[in-house]
């Protein structure tokens, strides 16, 4: 099969969409699929750009409010009709809904493939973090709207979880729904070299240390972690939080942490390289923490586990189906002093962290790329016969 990708964030913008598309992008061709993807140019240009791995990079502009972001100029998608028709296109997979939804959806028809998307983010909450002017229950009521629309002029609809399924159906979306989460590449199974991120960053080799991971974002909810740790260092005076990852609440981040005495306590050490600096943060955790209350999966969580480090999180949304089953993970509650409490008993107990790291390593190993990859090719041929 030939697989055309359409999405309007990819690499170097770091964020789970990019690792979901990377990751079944490379456990496609190593199945022996064909695989083209359309995203922007994250740097100036006026020409559409074929990168030598099959990258179509499109001109591109920056995202008003969000300046991580970029949008894709549609005309120019829509000018690869003629390259694309000799390439046989078997169908077309979507995985944003800004202007790859309806320049990939207009390239299938144009192609008589069908066209599938997936439904990556929780936008009904996380529009108004960047919507604040305007009232909370016009924006999830114009996000509802707005989903339910694309995902009803597809072919199917993947979904990382079933949470989001059930949230889908509440809309009305009508197409067929199929919950299919992003697994984990068993390369990032090897173990990184926690000693030499402490070194590296100055922290001590028996310095407790809890690490989160991801895109520094307000729904992420990551004041809220430091909230814990404010409470948590009453009885782990030494305890270090550091975060990993950029972007727009990083500033008001800083000066909570600040407010809240916490400059001993927190390291905001930015993005670090996936192959290298990120596999050596996770294994030099003892635990990782994520508070999220809004994520369709929480793919971090499965990666801190596959460097076998034992989860502290809400089980919320997505995040329930990896950390429900507190197979390596425990589910803290919702408020600051029962999640500090749950924290500071995984870091003071030696023998609990010791049985949760190879249980974490387990069941990350049931969340595997490969398998994954094997059923979404699997959907794309029930699609092809239909």
């Amino acid at each position: 099969m030939h697989i055309l990708y359409v999405s309007d964030v990819y690499f170097p913008r770091i964020n789970g969409v990019s690792t979901s598309i990377e990751t079944f992008r490379g456990e496609l061709i190593a199945a022996g699929h064909a695989v083209t993807l359309i995203a922007p140019h994250y740097l100036p240009a006026k020409e559409v750009l074929l990168e030598a791995n099959g990258i179509y990079r499109i001109p591109s502009r920056p995202v008003p409010r969000d300046p991580e972001d970029r949008l894709m100029s549609y005309r120019a998608t829509l000018k690869l009709l003629g390259e694309l028709r000799h390439k046989n296109i078997d169908l077309v997979h979507i995985h944003t809904p800004f202007v790859a939804h309806y320049a990939g959806l207009a390239l299938a028809r144009a192609l008589g493939v069908p066209c599938v998307a997936t439904y990556h983010t929780y936008f009904e909450e996380y529009l108004g973090h960047y919507l604040p002017f305007l009232p909370g229950s016009w924006v999830r009521a114009a996000a509802r709207r707005f989903s339910r629309a694309q995902c009803n002029d597809l072919d199917a609809v993947l979904v990382p979880s079933a949470a989001m399924r059930l949230v889908l159906e509440a809309y009305g979306v009508s197409r067929p729904l199929t919950v299919l989460p992003t697994g984990i590449p068993e390369d990032f199974f090897t173990s990184g070299d926690g000693a030499r991120f402490r070194a590296e960053h100055g922290i001590a080799r028996d310095r407790p240390m809890a690490l989160f991971v991801g895109r520094i974002a307000f729904e992420k909810n990551i004041g809220f972690l430091l909230e814990v740790i404010d409470r948590a260092r009453r009885s782990l005076p030494d305890l270090l939080l550091v975060v990993a990852g950029e972007g727009p609440a990083l500033p008001s981040l800083r000066t909570q942490a600040e407010k809240l005495g916490l400059a001993e306590q927190v390291n905001f050490v930015g993005y670090l390289d996936r192959n290298s600096g990120l596999r050596d943060c996770y294994h030099a955790a003892d635990a990782f923490v994520f508070a999220s209350r809004t994520e369709t999966q929480g793919l971090v969580l499965l990666e801190a586990m596959a460097q076998g480090v034992p989860v502290v999180g809400l089980a919320a949304m997505g995040t329930r189906e990896i950390i429900g089953p507190e197979r390596g993970a425990v589910a803290a509650p919702d408020d600051v002093d029962g999640f500090a409490a749950s924290l500071v008993g995984v870091l003071q107990d030696p023998t609990r962290r010791a049985a949760l790291r190879p249980a974490a390593r387990d069941f990350a190993r049931e969340w595997g790329a490969a398998e994954r990859a094997r059923e979404v090719a699997g959907i794309y041929r029930s699609l092809l016969n239909q």
